[in-house]
């Protein structure tokens, strides 16, 4: 009987040992970052993935390559990695790996201009600054205007490199307008003469690319699916309740960012109202639009075109919905 007793023991320690491993989520921010993916920390912080009854630890990295390498090494079991990354890959021939979910689907990207351009039609003949010939900003901008019916030809396309300094050449009034981040124009410290002439949902809206997705490898999809699923709904609950109450986000970047003004943070609680990723950011129609827009560029000139479904697998997230409802206000879910 005391052996039995024994074994018996050591079974529940080996099972607690297990189900306290925590879920590893690799992140490409060192600091809780001032856009919607910020609610990977804030869930994290905010006790949202315990309330769920899943332990996470977050594993910081420097951009999607690292991400990548960590989440192949077994570093950890999800990883939120750049959209065009997962693509080549999958084009290339990895077989293994699946968004799940996008809790940051857009880039907060606007278009800024001098305060004289009122309309994108005003944009002829003027001059525009870009990252360079080809860059997503480019790329993505030229649909937005093309969405607004403005002739891009007439454009005077300048490569002038990183957001920071394209904002810098607009303000110093080198160029008429450009496209920049939400951040980047929050930064700029006197905007007089100059407007946000599209806003970061108008331009979503008008080129739904989804940039950032959330990865997970078959194996972790099939060994640690309950994980996987409550990861999600927190990362869900987390986002309506910041869509739902700004407020909620700026106090809780207040105690993960004391760096930050609070009235700056008000400010981008304000912008980000209708990004939020409430029902898990995947949607089919968005996804194929997304890879439809990177197949067009020179880096995907000679990829295979991939299927959906050997990228993106929706039905964990269509669990998490099931269970605890659709937000038919933002984020539309699409199959």
């Amino acid at each position: 009987m005391k052996r039995l007793t024994g074994i018996f023991a050591a079974l529940l320690l080996s099972t607690s040992f297990a189900a306290a491993e925590p879920f590893r989520l690799i992140i490409t921010d060192l600091e809780t970052p001032l856009v919607p993916n910020s609610v990977m920390d804030l869930a994290e912080k905010e006790g949202y993935f315990e309330r769920e009854g899943v332990e996470v630890e977050l594993v910081r990295v420097q951009q999607t390559p690292s991400a990548l390498a960590a989440l192949q090494a077994g570093e950890g079991e999800m990883a939120n990695i750049s959209t065009d990354s997962l693509l080549l890959l999958v084009a290339q021939g990895s077989d293994d790996l699946r968004a799940v979910t996008s809790p940051n689907k857009s880039l907060p990207f606007l278009i800024a201009s001098k305060e004289d351009i009122a309309t994108p039609a005003d944009l002829a003949g003027k001059s525009f600054g870009i990252g360079r010939p080809g860059s997503v900003d480019h790329s993505l901008s030229v649909r937005v205007l093309k969405k607004y019916d403005v002739d891009v030809d007439s454009i005077d396309m300048v490569a002038l490199g990183q957001p920071n300094q394209r904002g810098q050449a607009l303000v110093a009034g080198q160029i008429d307008a450009t496209t920049m981040s939400i951040g980047v124009w929050s930064a700029i410290p006197d905007t007089t003469g100059l407007h946000v002439l599209i806003n970061q949902d108008d331009y979503y809206n008008a080129a739904p690319v989804v940039s950032k997705v959330n990865i997970v490898t078959t194996k972790v999809l099939e060994e640690r699916r309950d994980d996987v699923k409550k990861v999600i709904a927190a990362l869900i609950k987390a986002s309506r309740d910041f869509a739902s109450d700004p407020a909620v986000w700026v106090a809780a970047m207040e105690k993960a960012r004391p760096d930050v003004e609070k009235s700056t943070l008000e400010s981008l609680s304000k912008a980000f109202a209708g990004s939020w990723s409430t029902n898990g950011g995947l949607s089919k129609d968005e996804l194929e639009y997304t890879a439809n827009v990177y197949y067009e560029g020179e880096d995907f000139k000679d990829a295979r075109k991939v299927e959906l479904s050997e990228w993106a697998d929706f039905s964990v997230i269509d669990e998490v919905l099931a269970e605890i409802g659709t937000d038919d206000k933002l984020d539309p879910v699409t199959r």
